[in-house]
Order: structure tokens, then sequence, then C-alpha cells
């Protein structure tokens, strides 16, 4: 049986479930990656990245990462072993929950990307990194922008990432941990360096991408109006504010694949 759930019960449940999770491991660039801290609820960290686990929607609210070029470099090999998170002590989702679905485990923090270290090519395929996403979605218009943004992150040495799933209409539940499909995902960009500082955002729906890569573009303030989450909060404010209200077409489209 199919059940939904609206976005104000949504709501009211990121707003009560806090976690107590335990963090190891993960320093990026200083954190400048990471969403500030909401109270009630805790970050974890992997080898290559960091998220808030929401066990309302048995996922998580956010993964964040630095990527650089050298780390694109790398030879680990995709282990395709999914698994439960052993520490996320609630429990994450498990393969039953997708068994069937018709939904991909879709990651949130790319396999491709955490090529530099087995440990953390293994730990990308733990269920905290996996949302359900469709699979015209996830094997298209998703996973070029995973591509867009691996070459940016060659090009400018390193890029800022933050992604994570969207609940802006009623959402399909799955599986016997009841994990929520997200009705569209987000991705926010930052290059951030002594010359270059520029974010851009991404907001796309859970289906087939009819449209242009960029004919999904938004500022970083429009993303964080919709999650809630405050991105890039550690940025000194006389660059977080342009960084984040504007876009910088011209400058993301350089180097277009």
């Amino acid at each position: 049986m199919v059940i939904r759930i609206n976005k104000i019960r949504y709501g009211l449940m990121v707003l009560i479930a806090g976690l107590l999770l335990t963090a190891c491991g993960y320093t990026g660039s200083g954190n400048l990656e990471l969403p500030a801290a909401v109270e009630g609820l805790s970050v974890v960290s992997h080898t290559g990245y960091t998220f808030q686990y929401n066990e309302s929607t048995e996922q998580a609210d956010w993964v964040a990462y630095e990527l650089t070029g050298d780390e694109l470099n790398g030879d680990a090999k995709r282990t395709n072993n999914f698994k439960a998170d052993p520490l996320v002590s609630s429990g994450t989702a498990t393969d039953e929950d997708y068994y069937k679905s018709g939904y991909d485990r879709g990651h949130l923090a790319p396999a491709a990307d955490m090529t530099w270290s087995e440990q953390a090519m293994t730990e990308s395929f733990y269920y905290s990194n996996m949302s359900p996403q469709h699979p015209s979605f996830n094997r298209g218009i998703w996973r070029k922008l995973e591509s867009f943004v691996r070459v940016r992150a060659q090009k400018f040495e390193r890029i800022l990432i933050v992604t994570g799933p969207l609940f802006l209409i009623d959402s399909e539940i799955i599986g016997p941990n009841e994990v929520m499909v997200p009705s569209h995902y987000f991705k926010a960009l930052l290059v951030y360096n002594d010359t270059i500082k520029e974010g851009i955002a991404f907001v796309l729906p859970n289906l087939k991408g009819k449209k242009h890569l960029m004919d999904y573009t938004v500022t970083i303030d429009s993303v964080e109006k919709v999650s809630g989450f405050d991105f890039y909060s550690a940025l000194p404010n006389r660059f977080e504010r342009r960084i984040e209200s504007t876009i910088n077409i011209e400058f993301w489209q350089a180097m277009e694949n």
C-alpha cells in the first residue's frame, strides 16, 4: 500500500527527530562545506563525507564534502556493497526497503567522487548515503550533474558540495523501514579560493530530466529557504551575501560538458 505524508507533517518530524549519533574522521576543508548545526540534530562523519541523518525520512537531510582535483585521480574500485551504516545507532534503511520498490539506491555523495580511498569508497555505499531515486533520474540528469561537479573540481582544484533530498509535495513511502521518497533533490556548490568565490545551486525533480542542466539552477539562498538549512555558514559575511544570492551563469557554463 502506498502511504503519503505531506510536507507539514514532515516539517514537524524534522523538529522532533533529534538523534544522538557518533562522529569520526572527516575534517574536509576546515568544515567550510558543512551547513550550520540544527538544534536537536547531530552530524556523523565518515572518511570522505559528513551528513545529518533524519530518522523520520530514513535518509540524510544533507551530505557535505570537499572534492579536490587530486582526489579524482584515485584507483579505488566501486564496491556495490550496500549496507547499513554502523554509526547510525537508530538504524538506517536496508536492502529490503529498496527491493522491488521501483527506485534506485541513489548516492548523495557519489561513489565516483570517492576513488581516492578504499575506505571512502566502502563508506559511500552505506544506506545513510542512499536516497530513493527514480531510475531515469539517477541514471540521467543526476549523473550528468555529478559529472558537471567533477569537471569543475579538476579545473578549480577543489569544490565544496552540499546535497540532499527535498520533500516539497506529498511523498510515497517504501519498505518496512518507511523510507520517504523525495520529490526533488538539491545540490549546492561553492568554489572558494584566493581568486575565485562563486556559488550555485540546483533543484531537480525526482523524475527523468527533460530540460538542459543549467535550467535547474537556482540561488543558494533559495535552497536554504525550502530546505530550512543554512549552507556555507562559516563564510565571511561580506562574501556569503553575494555568493548565496546571485549566480554567475557564465562562470559555471564555461566548461560545460
